[in-house]
């Protein structure tokens, strides 16, 4: 097994970032577009998804364009013991987008997507009807100005590569 490199070099921030630009590319092209051969594109690759920095290759999904135009962040206010119960409940809402533990005020940052506002409101009513949960705080998305990212972390993280 060949050691285990970490942090990235310039070859995988370019392959990372032309992934994300034309996720539809092949192997081959992308090995064309980046001056190398096939064989080290798909070595890299492979090494960039054990060592976990690639953690999917699903197409992005619009909640928008699936009718589901309005987004909601919500901060539960919960019952730390009950906090699995909970999770798993939150789990099984198809309008939950994501949902993490924080720190703060809240106990758990949900953002969540609806058809409008009163669906949104029908969402938050079942948060609130999970056992454990005291209390939910909602503010509604109006825009966004920057989409969910993770490039620009990468190449800021690794100082000296030429990728932005």
């Amino acid at each position: 097994m060949p050691a285990r490199r970490h942090g990235l070099d310039e070859l995988d921030l370019r392959l990372l970032r032309l992934l994300a630009e034309r996720p539809r590319a092949g192997l081959l092209e992308i090995a064309r577009l980046l001056g190398v051969a096939r064989g080290t594109v798909q070595a890299r690759l492979d090494r960039l998804t054990a060592d976990g920095v690639v953690t999917g290759f699903g197409p992005v999904l619009s909640p928008a364009a699936l009718g589901y135009p309005v987004q909601a962040f919500t901060t539960l206010e919960v019952e730390q013991a009950a906090r699995a119960h909970i999770s798993e409940a939150l789990h099984a809402m198809p309008e939950l987008l994501e949902a993490h533990i924080v720190t703060g005020p809240g106990d758990v940052w949900c953002r969540i997507a609806g058809r409008d506002n009163e669906h949104v409101q029908q969402v938050i009513d079942s948060m609130l009807a999970i056992p454990g949960v005291r209390r939910s705080t909602t503010v509604i998305t109006l825009s966004t100005v920057v989409h969910h990212r993770v490039h620009p972390l990468a190449a800021h993280r690794f100082p000296g590569n030429s990728v932005r």
